[in-house]
């Protein structure tokens, strides 16, 4: 505003009468002029100093450019006359018609809202509850004069209203406790800790003006000390030492009880706890206790604890001040070592190279310990402590020992059994007499001289064993003492590789294309070798001199060459000659002969029958031509069927029915209608491959060569093959009739047997022979009535064992033993 005049209250000045809050220093600070004017209660307006309060400007206001600057109001806080007249403002505008006042901010529309209020009439701002300094130390706030269309008739004068601070908190430490710690023997004034109070009153009054000091000391154990050890600084809170003798040994730590009060020591209190700690400096030295010891250790025994020492130290255990280090002296070859406990401080002794009995039977070792921290200058001056040892060695049975282990033994592949491999393994530090064996040994291939120890070659070593791994056979040798003292190495046995077998060459025989339709050059030759490198691959290849006028062979690699015809090659068989080397030392050779079949081909080189040529030629015959040949060929066949199926049906009917088996009308003889199918298989275990057949109704139809065996699945002429037999071998000639005379039945099965016995093809020697059709009606009768008067006691069966091993079951069956 313009002009504005002020009317102050009680509020404004201060308490009884003060002519201002704060004196005169504060106010020529601040720049601020304490109002002259009378104070009053009532309206304003009848007051002329209120009404022209511009004439006295210079009294209680300041003057900056046009506009006045109303100095702040101050208002106590916790007041308990509320509401309170703080100020009152009037414009000195003339206006005729009525003002009204308005008040903005903080306090008034502004959080915190209700503070403070205006009387829109008078202008004057009043109080409405006590105000708190520490949530809200002072509050700006614009005033307004306007008309009552709203109109502003003043500029908006600013009201600074500011919270005097009472002595309403009392001060707090920081903490409830505060630990500290100091050293033992520390000299006074050494700084131990420091604590901290706060105040929530202003901190530029005497309100928050802290001051401390300690009310109370105990010591831990109680009584301990009974002067005052601690001290504290009155402002900072620093506490130091105040004398001499904080021994950690006497007292352990102090309690002391703090105050801090405000007004600077007058005022409110606060207390808390300060705990201190007396630390331990390392003041004095590990002593042995007792300084002499007897031990006992095992000889050829090490890495085990044999005794311990002990030792006292008073400072505090834990700590690097009360943990030691021992050392052993007078051990010229390093036998035993020594270790700290880390819970109890004590020595631990351990021998950690074997200890001999026959070499020294007693140690003397001397002892000596210091802390890991190295000692205060206020301990005293004494020499390291030190402790003697006196060790005993108890003598034992020693276990023998191999000399080396494992035991490496380089013998080549190829060596003689009864060779000696390895001699003087092991020996007994005892000197006494030892027992040798072996306790593994794979293949048998070693033996043992069981007093020396020799080690010989029992059987020849064989590199394809599963037990020969990257050229080594490993076994496990024993050897036991009188006492009983065992020791078990390895024998390791590196077998050299020795040229042992010739190569061989694949395939020995082959097809080629003969004459002018030769389609194929050569064919690939394949040469293997059992042994490994270096005396096998790569090979060389040679044909003899007299076949290389026809042949050549080329080499591809190291194991593969071309074998190849040089002159146009005649159908035929040929036999050729082929040198293969290998690459050992010595080396192996060996001579292989390859059989080539030359033969005709077609037209994708594929070898063929002579008529399947004939029709693939040139010059073969036509399309049609072909076809009359088949026709025909087919016709034949089907009158060939009618022919046999008629002469079937006609001997059908010439057979009387309820005869004998193999009695008919015929006057041939019916054993002329037995076939022979030469089949030989089954067996009294064979049930799945081979099915004997049952004998045939002659009244049926004879049974065709595609026909299946019963429960087989699988036709007459292709029975399965066993994989117990050899297969496309030549095979000798079995009878295929039987003898006109029953009389010669006998023969007829010991020819048939022989035959069996000398056939590389027949399956196990358990197999019975198979005889599938053999006609209707018998003048012999069954088999079963032969020689049946008497009874099976009477038999003499031993001619069964003369008819060969495939008849040994049966014998065996009628054997009276």
């Amino acid at each position: 505003m313009d002009r504005v005049e002020l009317l102050e209250t009680d509020a404004g000045r201060g308490k009884e009468g003060q002519t201002c809050n704060g004196g005169r220093t504060e106010r020529e600070r601040q720049r601020k002029v304490c109002s002259s004017a009378a104070y009053r209660h009532s309206e304003a307006e009848q007051d002329p100093r209120a009404l022209y309060l511009w004439r006295n400007r210079g009294k209680g206001m300041i003057r900056v450019k046009r506009d006045w600057i109303i100095p702040p109001i101050r208002v106590s806080e916790n007041s308990k006359v509320v509401p309170e007249n703080l100020v009152q403002i009037k414009s000195d505008k003339i206006f005729s018609g009525e003002v009204i006042y308005k008040l903005e901010g903080p306090g008034v529309d502004q959080e915190p809202k209700n503070l403070f209020e205006i009387d829109d009439k008078t202008g004057m701002i009043r109080s409405k509850r006590p105000l708190d300094r520490e949530q809200h130390s002072s509050f700006t706030l614009k005033a307004f004069a306007l008309s009552p269309s709203g109109e502003r008739l003043e500029n908006p004068t600013t009201i600074e209203i500011v919270v005097l601070d009472q002595n309403d908190n009392k001060p707090v430490f920081t903490q409830k406790q505060f630990f500290g710690s100091v050293q033992e023997f520390s000299v006074p004034g050494t700084l131990v800790m420091s604590v901290s109070a706060t105040d929530a009153d202003d901190p530029m009054t005497e309100n928050a003006a802290l001051g401390f000091s300690i009310v109370g000391q105990e010591s831990i154990p109680p009584n301990a000390v009974n002067k005052t050890m601690f001290g504290i600084n009155n402002q900072t809170g620093a506490i130091y030492t105040r004398d001499v003798g904080l021994d950690r040994e006497v007292v352990k730590e102090f309690k002391l009880k703090l105050r801090v009060a405000d007004m600077g020591g007058d005022g409110l209190i606060s207390d808390a706890v300060a705990i201190i700690t007396i630390s331990d400096i390392n003041n004095h030295a590990p002593q042995f206790h007792p300084t002499s010891y007897n031990i006992k250790a095992l000889e050829n025994v090490y890495n085990v604890e044999i005794g311990r020492v002990s030792v006292t130290d008073r400072d505090d255990p834990g700590t690097g001040n009360w943990e030691v280090k021992y050392t052993v002296s007078h051990d010229p070859f390093g036998n035993f070592a020594i270790q700290t406990d880390p819970v109890t401080n004590q020595g631990i002794l351990t021998v950690v190279k074997p200890l001999d009995y026959e070499v020294k039977r007693e140690h003397t070792l001397i002892l000596t310990v210091e802390n890991i921290n190295p000692l205060s200058i206020k301990a005293p001056n004494l020499p390291l402590s030190s402790a003697t040892v006196s060790v005993t060695v108890v003598n034992e049975n020693e276990a023998p020992y191999f000399k080396e282990n494992p035991i490496l033994i380089q013998v080549p592949e190829n060596e003689k059994p009864g060779k000696l491999l390895k001699s003087s393994i092991a020996s007994d530090p005892d000197h006494s007499e030892l027992r040798f064996e072996i306790s593994q040994d794979p293949e048998g291939w070693l033996d043992i001289n069981r007093e020396t120890g020799n080690i010989f070659l029992r059987r020849s070593f064989n590199m394809r064993s599963p037990h020969v791994k990257n050229n080594i056979y490993s076994a496990v040798i024993k050897v036991t003492d009188a006492g009983g003292a065992s020791a078990s190495a390895a024998v390791n046995i590196i077998l050299e590789e020795t040229n042992d077998f010739p190569p061989q060459l694949l395939p020995l025989s082959r097809f080629l294309c003969a004459g002018g339709s030769r389609r194929t050059p050569g064919f690939l030759l394949t040469a293997v070798d059992e042994d490994c490198s270096p005396h096998a691959a790569p090979f060389i290849f040679v044909i003899p001199d007299s076949l290389l006028s026809n042949w050549t062979v080329t080499k591809v690699n190291d194991t593969h060459a071309i074998l190849r015809p040089t002159v146009e090659l005649e159908a035929g068989e040929y036999a050729v000659t082929v040198w293969v080397t290998d690459s050992g030392s010595p080396s192996q050779s060996a001579l292989s002969q390859v059989n080539v079949t030359a033969c005709l081909c077609d037209s994708y080189g594929d070898c063929r029958s002579e008529a399947g040529a004939f029709l693939g030629s040139r010059v073969g015959i036509s399309f049609i031509a072909l076809i009359i040949i088949i026709a025909s060929g087919v016709l034949l066949l089907v009158l060939l069927f009618l022919a046999v199926a008629i002469n079937a049906c006609g001997r059908r009917h010439h057979i009387k029915k309820g005869s004998g088996l193999l009695v008919g009308e015929s006057e041939d003889d019916i054993r002329d209608n037995i076939l022979n199918y030469d089949e030989q298989g089954g067996g009294e275990e064979d049930e799945n491959a081979f099915n004997i057949d049952l004998l045939w109704n002659p009244r049926d139809a004879p049974p065709a060569p595609w026909s299946f065996y019963p429960g087989s699945g699988l036709p007459r002429g292709k029975q399965p093959l066993r994989k117990d037999a050899p297969h496309n071998l030549p095979s000798p000639t079995y009878p295929r009739r039987p003898p006109a005379d029953p009389a010669d039945i006998e023969d007829y099965i010991n020819e048939g047997l022989e035959a069996a016995d000398n056939d590389p093809n027949v399956p196990p020697y358990d197999t019975a022979l198979i005889y599938d059709f053999e006609g209707e009606g018998s003048v012999a009768g069954s088999l079963s009535s032969i020689a049946s008067g008497s009874s099976d006691g009477d038999q003499d069966y031993d001619y069964l064992n003369d008819w060969g091993p495939r008849f040994q079951k049966l014998a065996n069956m009628y054997d009276p033993r």
